[in-house]
């Protein structure tokens, strides 16, 4: 998504041609203010920009003054000076005052482009280090784009703002964890939260790439490069050209071609199989893997320079035994179903259970294809135990006996009773009528034992 961008400076003239300039170079959610007054009065109101570009020299109110006022109201607005006098003691004066960068009348793009680039990148590394202190709220701004990842776990929310603020830059990212956590889902939500949005999202399972594949795949090739007949093709990065690579199971890349893969990241330059001709492609990398890097580069097996370069952003996706709290919004995603509640007719309190107890080793891409083999057995009915996979039965005996056989103090009936009210409470959703239905007990009796248990 474009950064907010507010220009003032009380030459109309001036804001048309930074304006203009703003435009080409790739930033479209830009306001130009003439009046420092009314740019001051709209963030005292509350308004949100990522970044303000302020001229020094404004009648009423110069720039130091403005400069005051935004770091007020809107602390985390990087602001960048402008203006005609080349004073070192006047550029010092704004950096200690909050400003990010310093930059002279006229300004040139190559410089303008730097400096924005640079404030909006520490812009966003500061919320990275807010988020790790627990000091940022964990909303997201774009949360269409992670619509298809649902959690209540705020470790994931966590990972997930983290990914947002990576979205807005072309740092490459790393999605680690393991197989069935959701890496490509989470790679195509960057994706969609990026500016890079409107153009492709190519996924590359790198296991399958051995050298020649490799540059077929990747750079394309001419006709006739190999056999003579074939067609000219366009490689992935031709094919990517302003979009997204996602590079699934990186760490299994042959050690053979990982050079070649850095050497395009380096620069952003390849030749196609069967030509000289040298091309350019503008990509955005996020890589992903089960593997553990670290132990691929002890046996030499995974190049450090390489991982290096993909290691920009790192984000790490717990496994599904760590979040069993989101099973079942997961489960209320994969049947349709709008409202926790409606999951009733879906299945019964003792197959929730099962599917709570259960480690999914094979995580949310074990659960769903669980859910969907258990479906087809119902036929279009409710979902109870005898549906679901033998394994996960068995385990479920194993539990009940173990627990059965564990030395522990005899438990008072009160106690009991409790442990099994709390228990189907919050199988249900905490919806009080569907687990005083499921109790047998009125709901009266519910809400006063509830009370009882300091439980609202």
């Amino acid at each position: 998504m474009d950064p907010h961008v507010i220009i003032i400076d009380d030459d109309r003239d001036f804001l048309e041609v930074m304006g203009k300039r703003m435009q080409a170079l790739g930033y479209g959610n830009v306001q130009l203010e003439d009046n420092p007054f009314e740019a001051a009065a709209g963030f005292e109101r509350g308004r949100q920009f990522d970044l303000a570009l302020i001229d020094m020299t404004m009648p009423d109110m110069n720039g130091m003054e403005l400069l005051d006022r935004i770091k007020k109201f809107c602390p985390g607005t990087e602001c960048i000076m402008v203006t005609a006098v080349n004073e070192a003691r006047t550029a010092v004066e704004c950096l200690r005052k909050g400003a990010y960068d310093y930059l002279i009348k006229p300004v040139a793009k190559e410089d303008l482009a730097l400096s924005i680039h640079r404030a909006l990148e520490h812009r966003r590394l500061i919320h990275l280090l807010d988020i790790e202190k627990g000091k940022t709220p964990l909303r997201l701004k774009h949360k269409s784009a992670f619509k298809h990842i649902d959690t209540r776990s705020p470790g994931v929310k966590r990972i997930l703002k983290e990914a947002e603020l990576h979205a807005t830059s072309d740092v490459p990212v790393l999605i680690t964890g393991e197989s069935g956590t959701g890496k490509e889902v989470l790679a195509r939500a960057i994706h969609r939260a990026s500016p890079r949005a409107p153009h492709a999202f190519t996924a590359i399972n790198m296991a399958s790439l051995n050298g020649s594949l490799f540059d077929a795949e990747f750079f394309g090739h001419t006709r006739g490069a190999f056999t003579g007949a074939e067609k000219a093709r366009s490689g992935y990065l031709e094919h990517t050209n302003q979009g997204t690579l996602f590079l699934d199971e990186i760490g299994h890349l042959p050690l053979e071609v990982q050079g070649k893969l850095l050497r395009f990241m380096q620069d952003g330059s390849y030749y196609k199989v069967g030509t000289s001709t040298h091309r350019q492609s503008d990509i955005r990398f996020v890589a992903a893997t089960n593997a553990d890097l670290d132990k691929l580069m002890a046996k030499g097996l995974f190049r450090k320079d390489l991982y290096y370069r993909i290691r920009g952003g790192w984000l790490h996706l717990p496994s599904l035994k760590e979040r069993k709290d989101d099973i079942p919004l997961l489960i209320q995603a994969f049947s349709g179903r709008k409202k926790q509640r409606s999951l009733e007719s879906v299945l019964t309190v003792g197959t929730m259970d099962l599917l709570l107890k259960y480690d999914y080793p094979g995580n949310i891409r074990e659960l769903k294809s669980i859910f969907e083999s258990a479906r087809n057995l119902a036929q279009g009915g409710t979902i109870r135990p005898q549906h679901l996979p033998d394994h996960m039965l068995k385990q479920g005996r194993r539990d009940t006996v173990a627990c059965r056989e564990e030395v522990q103090p005899i438990a008072t009936l009160a106690r009991v009773e409790k442990e099994h009210i709390l228990c189907t409470y919050m199988q249900t959703g905490h919806n009080k009528s569907k687990t005083a239905r499921i109790l047998g007990i009125g709901l009266n009796t519910l809400r006063r034992k509830l009370t009882a248990y300091s439980v609202k």
